[in-house]
């Protein structure tokens, strides 16, 4: 598509410069200068454009390869220029060239060397408008940001810069929204279109659990847009060369310079194979739960048999587990236990612990 549309812009260009040559007849060789003069002007015109328009085009069809690879590589340094440099490059760059346009009337009574001067001035004035919009794009960030002018502080622009986008599981588990009214999350929350569309495709799925998490899943987000006191946008771009949900979120999140919110395990490993930035709920949860330390003495209820004999299994509030040697007795009995060791493992911590009762009649 990009080889058509620039061979027909070639033959524009062609076409367009032969027929600017009419002006031109005056320096042709003599016997095509009479030939040319006895023609038809339409005619003329005509033929200057075709061979124009053949001649760009085989100047197009020669260099075309080393011209596109060019090309590609202007684009792809381009992308690479952070969009607040870039409009803050443009702006100075525009603004000194509309300031060089003040002074063409004074430059134009100087005879003929007012064009190049005219020229040196634009360049001059557009080089200082560039280097000045550089050396001002925290500024004129803040002030495209909140609309003051000034330096925005460290606070401000993180707040308004920074994205947490939300992937699918996040959103099914649920408790992105108790975190979010709690305040613990700053910025702004981005759900992309296209994890609303999976959110959808669940939620109209036949099987009776995915259609239910799914509009688990659409409820807590109305409730994060229309409950909740956070700043909320709908992505509505998509990454059609992508087809994964995971794949597109970590280019998202490049684009955003934001953060993924997940559950996730896989996403959470590909995030950070990626260089992203990753908010893992699980690891937030594993952070909060409450410390209990080898000696310390706490009420449980004591509710089923544990693998080894004689034992129980009891759990605390946040779901640790607790298994109470010598517990079987109690099953069904709330009584108080002392820990005697903490066992932290990749599933999660698990806390063993003996009836008090027991100790003190050893």
């Amino acid at each position: 598509m990009l080889k058509r549309y620039a061979r027909i812009l070639a033959g524009v260009c062609g076409a367009w410069f032969g027929y600017t040559l009419e002006g031109a007849a005056g320096f042709f060789p003599r016997p095509l200068r009479d030939w040319f003069i006895m023609m038809h002007p339409i005619a003329a015109q005509l033929l200057l454009a075709a061979a124009g328009a053949c001649l760009f085009l085989f100047v197009y069809s020669l260099s075309f390869e080393i011209l596109s690879s060019k090309v590609k590589q202007g684009i792809s340094a381009l992308t690479q220029i952070p969009m607040k440099d870039m409009a803050a490059g443009s702006a100075g760059l525009t603004a000194g060239l509309l300031l060089s346009l003040m002074v063409y009337p004074i430059l134009a009574g100087l005879g003929s060397l007012a064009g190049f001067l005219q020229f040196a001035v634009s360049m001059l004035l557009g080089y200082i408008g560039l280097c000045v919009g550089l050396a001002k794009k925290e500024e004129l960030s803040s002030l495209w940001i909140s609309g003051k002018w000034g330096s925005a502080s460290t606070e401000e622009t993180y707040r308004f810069e920074e994205h947490k986008i939300l992937d699918t599981s996040v959103i099914i588990d649920g408790r992105i929204a108790d975190i979010c009214k709690t305040g613990f999350i700053e910025g702004t929350i981005v759900i992309p279109e296209f994890v609303l569309e999976e959110l959808q495709h669940i939620a109209d799925s036949s099987d009776l659990l995915k259609r239910n998490r799914g509009r688990r899943g659409l409820d807590i987000l109305n409730k994060i847009q229309k409950e909740l006191d956070v700043k909320v946008m709908i992505y509505e771009g998509d990454f059609e060369e992508i087809s994964e949900v995971d794949s597109k979120l970590v280019k998202l999140a490049k684009v955003l310079q934001g953060k993924v919110v997940t559950n996730d395990f896989n996403l959470n490993k590909v995030c950070e194979l990626q260089g992203v930035s990753v908010l893992n709920i699980n690891d937030l949860a594993n952070a909060v739960k409450p410390v209990v330390l080898p000696g310390e003495e706490i009420m449980v209820q004591v509710i089923k048999d544990g693998k080894e004999h004689g034992q129980g299994v009891a759990y605390l509030d946040d779901g640790t587990m607790i298994v109470v040697e010598g517990g079987r007795d109690y099953i069904g009995s709330i009584t108080e236990v002392l820990v005697t060791s903490v066992l932290q493992t990749s599933a999660g911590r698990m806390i063993f612990a003996k009836p008090k009762l027991l100790e003190k009649a050893q």
